[in-house]
């Protein structure tokens, strides 16, 4: 099966009945994925804040209603409990719970984000020649936590956690500019080269997702990444949170290029 010629629906479909638990990098093909949070209502207003104080890790693709499992922007027809491959849930800060099916966690009192995801921008990337590691190795995209804080709101602080692509050096200047195109998905890279430089010590040992290969004459390019609430959960440790698991994200109806600045 060929994922990245399914539709969305297709994807969410096969998602809820169990038939696609694992990452979703390159399924369903231009169409944008999305980053998932849910917290109780009475944290959404403060989490909202921190998201518009940090756009790039955390830009917003939609908000649910409060009790309400629907992302009506960005897949009316969609569940939020049950069309992401696999979730993840905190209590207090602690991971308790990796699971695909989050209905026995979900009251009427949870608000639901969809923030923008790195996937979406990789077919630009290779619609323009840029090779995308991860794909090529059908593995996870390699996450990193790193010693860039984000810009606090209410109870909401921590460090960004970067993804990592190995770019060849001649295509690095070629990267920034498509990804540049897509601000409402992390946008252009945040830091370009040595990984000390942004508190990465090993970049063989990320701390989300897999490590991938590097080729002589590559350079690791970073983008910011929507994973950084999983390391602001652990900061801060909300009562309850609960998130995708890294790499398993949620497919929207909405066409990349809706999100592109031309």
């Amino acid at each position: 099966m060929d994922a990245s010629r399914l539709t969305p629906a297709q994807m969410r479909e096969k998602i809820r009945r169990g038939e696609w638990t694992g990452p979703t990098a390159g399924a369903a093909a231009g169409y944008t994925q999305a980053n998932l949070v849910i917290l109780p209502k009475e944290l959404a207003f403060e989490f909202l804040l921190f998201c518009q104080r940090n756009p790039k890790p955390c830009p917003v693709l939609d908000v649910t209603e409060v009790g309400s499992p629907v992302p009506a922007r960005v897949a009316p027809d969609a569940d939020l409990r049950t069309d992401v491959p696999k979730y993840r849930v905190y209590r207090s800060g602690e991971l308790v719970d990796e699971t695909t099916d989050i209905q026995s966690y979900w009251s009427d009192h949870l608000v639901a984000f969809l923030l923008g995801c790195s996937f979406t921008f990789e077919q630009a990337l290779l619609d323009n020649g840029v090779p995308v590691r991860h794909i090529e190795e059908n593995c996870n995209v390699p996450m990193y936590r790193t010693n860039i804080d984000c810009t606090p709101a209410g109870r909401f602080s921590g460090p960004m956690v970067v993804s990592m692509r190995p770019i060849p050096h001649a295509q690095v200047v070629r990267a920034v500019q498509v990804t540049s195109r897509f601000p409402a998905v992390h946008g252009a890279p945040v830091h370009i080269g040595d990984p000390a430089a942004i508190g990465i010590e090993d970049l063989s040992k990320p701390d989300f997702g897999d490590p991938v290969t590097f080729h002589p004459g590559e350079v690791p390019v970073f983008w910011a990444c929507g994973v950084t609430p999983q390391a602001v959960a652990m900061h801060v440790k909300p009562e309850l949170m609960i998130t995708h698991a890294p790499g398993h994200m949620f497919i929207t109806d909405v066409r990349d290029e809706q999100f592109a600045v031309l």
